[in-house]
């Protein structure tokens, strides 16, 4: 596959291209993008589907734009797909035709099943563990749905929903009522009235995520992965029906959405009336990451190795000097997970962030060895997305912030109480972190001592003097009764 890959989405309302780099086989990372809200369908649905001559041209112009961006970036492959915009079109073939022999663009109509797929791709590949979850994909002239069970992607389809598409038919007339008739007997197609999960792709859900976010006062500026309270979720669709213009914008609704948002909320609130969920998540990944994942992990059934983390492979392909190190770090905060946990009271759960966070700590020293820490907290925190829940994140960013210092500030556990651990787990693991990095303060190739562990006490048996790593040991901080003793 080639080294920089660009996709290219033409929906009904906006048309995005991304351009995306690999740093190994299946690490890569967002190199560019760019949005263009050309409303390819605006009229149409008055029109039979006809697409109009005004949006064409839009999209055109915009399409231009972006194959003119691909090439300064020197991009090797250009995937472009198109979804209900083009594929409910009577006049599809002449819009297509013309890019083609301007362009030099290949544009693919997929089905609202691909659609849906590729979607569930993206989910199932780029966020937490789902399962049992069903996603939802509301575009301008379609809503896709798939169910998702780990990484078994079924029942994939579409339906004729989409915010464009009721608000040209509906709400233009101020025909509320026959809106939700409409939505209420598309969604008869949904055999389904209870599930654990629901999973929002696509600008609708993405605009009401990120008002929560923002009104809420969350701790950490991320949507994807972001999961609010299913009751919390139902109450600002609410609002936001209700609404006039200004009431959109004192509830964060961004003024590019306010056309739609309506119609994007009623299609929500009468799914979510239809089906019972216990939970929420967003996802800030969609058609086109499922198209470039289906292209790059083609010879694996679309999914990546077991236990492999794309972002996690990307920050240290990018950042990272020393392998050995960060091996031997990862190393050594297990074991010292494993001999103490039970001691210090630390749920097992935690074992895997605490190692993940000592396999990343050297990663900010790329970019500015005396302020390390600082750096390697900031590229955890924004680069480690895809996988994590933001409780994940948030620990791992916050352990290497303090790693080897001191102990978490009291600002910082409360800033992000609600997504931490309670305080005296997170210094315990903080610690155990900071004991792992000094007990390689003198960066051995090959750990040249071993550890055990008993009442209290960890014993660090070596044939070396471990001059620095004493030094530094009677530096660290701990909230615990927990003594390091070396012995001859």
């Amino acid at each position: 596959m080639a080294k920089r890959v660009s996709v290219i989405d033409i929906g009904s309302n906006s048309v995005r291209m991304v351009i995306y780099e690999k740093t190994s086989r299946y690490a890569f990372h967002l190199l560019h993008e760019e949005k263009s809200k050309v409303r390819i369908s605006e009229d149409a649905y008055k029109h039979n589907g006809n697409l109009q001559e005004i949006p064409m041209q839009r999209t055109f112009d915009a399409l231009r734009d972006f194959v003119n961006i691909t090439t300064s970036f020197k991009v090797r492959k250009i995937l472009c797909v198109t979804t209900s915009a083009l594929r409910d079109a009577p006049n599809q073939k002449d819009f297509l035709h013309r890019v083609r022999k301007e362009l030099k663009l290949n544009i693919k109509v997929i089905s609202g099943e691909k659609e849906a797929y590729f979607g569930a791709v993206a989910c199932s590949n780029l966020l937490p563990p789902l399962k049992e979850a069903l996603t939802i994909d509301i575009g301008g002239g379609s809503t896709e749905f798939s169910l998702i069970d780990n990484h078994n992607i079924s029942n994939t389809f579409s339906l004729k929903l989409g915010t464009v598409r009721i608000k040209e038919l509906f709400f233009d007339r101020d025909d509320i009522e026959g809106a939700k008739e409409y939505i209420d007997t598309q969604l008869q197609q949904l055999d389904i009235t209870q599930i654990s999960t629901l999973v929002g792709i696509g600008g609708t859900f993405r605009a009401i995520a990120g008002a929560i976010i923002q009104k809420s006062a969350y701790p950490l500026g991320k949507l994807h992965a972001f999961a609010p309270e299913v009751s919390t979720f139902n109450a600002y669709i609410t609002k936001i029906l209700s609404a006039d213009e200004l009431q959109l914008k004192e509830l964060g609704i961004k003024h590019n959405r306010f056309d739609v948002i309506k119609p994007g909320a009623l299609i929500l609130q009468r799914v979510m009336q239809k089906i019972t969920f216990t939970s929420i998540i967003t996802s800030g990944v969609g058609v086109r990451e499922g198209v470039y994942l289906a292209d790059l992990l083609r010879n694996s059934k679309h999914r990546f190795p077991h236990n492999f983390n794309t972002s996690v492979k990307y920050l240290l392909d990018s950042n990272l000097y020393d392998k050995t190190y960060a091996n031997n770090l990862n190393h050594i905060a297990k074991q010292l997970f494993d001999l103490t946990s039970e001691y210090l009271h630390i749920d097992q759960n935690y074992r895997y962030e605490l190692a993940l966070a000592a396999k990343l700590y050297p990663i900010g020293s790329k970019v500015h060895f005396y302020s390390q820490n600082k750096h390697t907290y900031y590229l955890i925190q924004t680069a480690l997305e895809y996988g994590f829940t933001h409780k994940s994140i948030t620990l791992i960013a916050t352990l290497a912030k303090y790693a080897k210092n001191k102990l978490p500030a009291e600002s910082h556990l409360q800033k992000y109480a609600q997504l931490l651990p309670d305080a005296k787990t997170t210094n315990a693991l903080s610690f155990l972190l900071s004991l792992s990095i000094v007990l390689l303060s003198h960066r051995p190739r090959n750990i040249d001592f071993e550890l055990s562990f008993k009442d209290g006490i960890l014993s660090v048996a070596s044939q070396h003097n471990l001059y620095l790593v004493q030094e530094s040991i009677s530096k660290l901080v701990c909230d615990q009764s927990f003594e390091v003793r070396f012995l001859d």
